[in-house]
């Protein structure tokens, strides 16, 4: 079945933990993570309550395939209004947490209200309690993992945390889990800080049971042998993405200015792989989640004799390295080309609890403002915000992680920064989500995924890849954009990874695994409908807090100014042709709401 059937609620308000039947009938109608946690947001809480209220909630959702021997089982999704934004937020992680809260007994655990004082909750299988947080409140991510396992003696204890970000309410803090994983978009960081709860401590040991093991098994081993691309994710990551997008021009640079970064070659896989002139590599190893077997994530270490670190022997270890979309953000978008100050900068990330995508973006914005003269060094402190400095990266990176200075500007995030130094067309976000390293002109697809996306700018919302390098002609890319958020949302909803996808899987590989894990029959036309239905659900909610047509758009540079050089050279996002295409594909009216017959049809009503 692999389904636990069962949710863990905490209520802070009341200080009680409860332990609540699975709703099954949304689980067959949404299957589970992303959607079912969804579904339980939406009926639980008013859509119109402000994000770091009490009204608020934070769902911890697994899906049925997590912590299973499908590849990749290991992935849970935090769900809540976003801080960021003010829709509804879906992040999505990896690591091992997530499998440990399956392991121990939960599909959900669902955080309500809010505690008047700094607490964390000790999940052991059904043992649950909230612990006081007084010694670890103002602690790192790092230093909270560290001195938590020396209390319970147990190494294999599993951590969902907030740094001092989250403790900040910094508008894009995330949820770390497993030091250098995190629940990283949207700020739900933010919210797990304003309900005063520090970290999850979770260790379970109740395995998970499939519905026909041995036609699970059976699946597993077959689908598992397809997965014939994945030498190239081992060796390189993601971070192989920056060649093929600065060679196309779509890497987006000095805040969406240009499109290419002459110095990608120096944050590139070859830079990572390549010592230095001191004979530093950055490159340690790669790292896998639970029951990966891709292994994309990357272990590095800092030159110790970098400005960055040289007298701070903390970080001299090695510890989560840049990914693609950290080394844009924190190198292109910036216009850094120091490996090593990106990988410090990455480093506060995950230990502060921020997310660097939104930390880039916001910095970006600033070093803009800062160019035309809108910021003076008055206003950031003395520091000289200047595209292209590493220094600058890094000191305001530390002085952002620590909420202090002109970091607490930076903590607002890109819209509201550029709103208050009077300038919002420089915020390069959708929806107050600050965009993924793909720019819309030249991947047109990218644009309309970007405007149309629940959460805010996302680049794993979408998968209008292959078409977008293929053409810049509009054609098609409304319907692809389309299909493939359905097919996504029914992904992220199974507790498994999008990575497969791109390393020799299909869509039915994962449907197959569904149907041997899950009871009931989940054929290929059951499978797209759950998605679009949970499409549609994230769309109602945010209708309900006030978003719609008028938030699905990007900002007036990629509208309006042409891509100064690559593929898309002279083009604008073409969004105002692709959108009304979009919108009746869905069967949604022209203001962008669910017509009465796709409510009907998904069941919504």
């Amino acid at each position: 079945m692999s389904w636990q059937r069962q949710i863990l609620r905490v209520n802070l308000s009341k200080g009680e933990c409860t332990i609540e039947p699975l709703n099954m009938e949304w689980a067959q109608l949404y299957l589970g993570q992303r959607g079912l946690g969804s579904k339980y947001l939406l009926e639980e809480m008013d859509p119109a309550a402000d994000p770091l209220s009490a009204e608020n909630k934070l769902i911890f959702a697994t899906g049925p395939l997590t912590a299973t021997m499908a590849s990749t089982g290991g992935r849970f999704s935090v769900i809540t209004k976003g801080a960021l934004t003010g829709a509804i937020a879906c992040s999505n992680s990896g690591g091992k947490f997530g499998a440990e809260l399956k392991l121990a007994g939960y599909d959900l655990l669902i955080v309500e209200g809010a505690s008047d004082k700094p607490v964390y909750l000790h999940i052991e299988n059904d043992q649950v309690e909230l612990c006081d947080a007084g010694e670890i409140w103002g602690k790192t991510v790092w230093q909270t993992e560290e001195m938590l396992k020396q209390k319970y003696l147990d190494p294999l204890m599993r951590f969902a945390s907030i740094g001092q970000a989250g403790e900040n309410l910094c508008h894009f803090a995330c949820i770390v889990n497993d030091l250098h994983r995190a629940a990283g978009r949207s700020g739900v960081g933010a919210v797990m800080g304003a309900k005063k709860i520090k970290t999850i401590a979770v260790r379970g040991s109740l395995g998970v049971r499939n519905t026909d093991p041995a036609a699970f098994f059976k699946i597993v081993n077959d689908v598992n042998a397809r997965l014939t691309d994945r030498d190239g994710m081992s060796a390189d990551g993601t971070l192989a993405m920056m060649d093929v997008t600065n060679r196309f021009g779509s890497l987006p640079t000095r805040n969406n200015r240009g499109v290419q970064f002459e110095g990608a070659e120096k944050l590139n896989p070859e830079a990572m792989h390549t010592p230095n002139a001191n004979g530093h590599t950055n490159l340690v190893t790669n790292a896998a989640c639970f029951g990966c077997t891709i292994g994309c994530g990357r272990i590095c270490k800092i030159d110790p004799t970098h400005f960055s670190v040289k007298d701070k022997p903390e970080y001299h270890g090695a510890s989560g390295g840049l990914e693609y979309e950290m080394a844009y953000a924190l190198g292109s978008a910036v216009g850094v080309d120091d490996i090593d100050a990106a990988t410090y900068a990455g480093f506060l990330c995950n230990e502060y609890g921020m997310d660097p995508i939104s930390l880039g973006g916001t910095i970006a914005a600033a070093m803009e403002l800062f160019d035309i003269g809108a910021l003076s060094e008055k206003d950031t402190g003395g520091i000289k915000l200047e595209f292209g400095s590493a220094e600058a990266l890094c000191t305001i990176t530390e002085l952002t992680a620590r909420g202090e200075g002109f970091g607490k500007d930076i903590g607002l995030g890109s819209r509201r920064l550029t709103e208050k130094y009077g300038h919002p067309d420089l915020s390069m976000s959708v929806k107050g989500q600050e965009f993924a390293a793909y720019d819309g002109r030249s991947m047109q697809g990218m644009g309309l995924a970007y405007a149309t996306s629940n959460r805010g700018a996302c680049h794993l919302r979408a998968d209008p890849y292959e078409h977008d390098f293929e053409t810049t002609d509009i054609t098609g890319k409304a319907k692809i954009v389309k299909v493939s958020q359905d097919e996504v949302a029914f992904i992220d909803s199974t507790g498994l990874c999008l990575f497969p996808a791109g390393c020799g899987w299909n869509l039915d590989d994962y449907r197959q695994l569904v149907d041997a894990a899950c009871e009931g029959e989940w054929d290929t036309e059951r499978m797209r409908e759950t998605g679009e239905r949970i499409w549609n659900m994230e769309r109602m909610f945010n209708q309900q807090a006030g978003l719609g047509r008028k938030d699905d758009t990007l900002p007036k540079r990629i509208l309006e100014e042409p891509a100064s050089s690559g593929t898309g050279k002279g083009l604008v996002c073409r969004l105002d042709e692709m959108l009304p295409e979009y919108y009746q594909l869905r069967g949604w009216d022209d203001d962008g709401n669910p017509n009465a017959e796709t409510r009907r049809r998904l069941g919504l009503d």
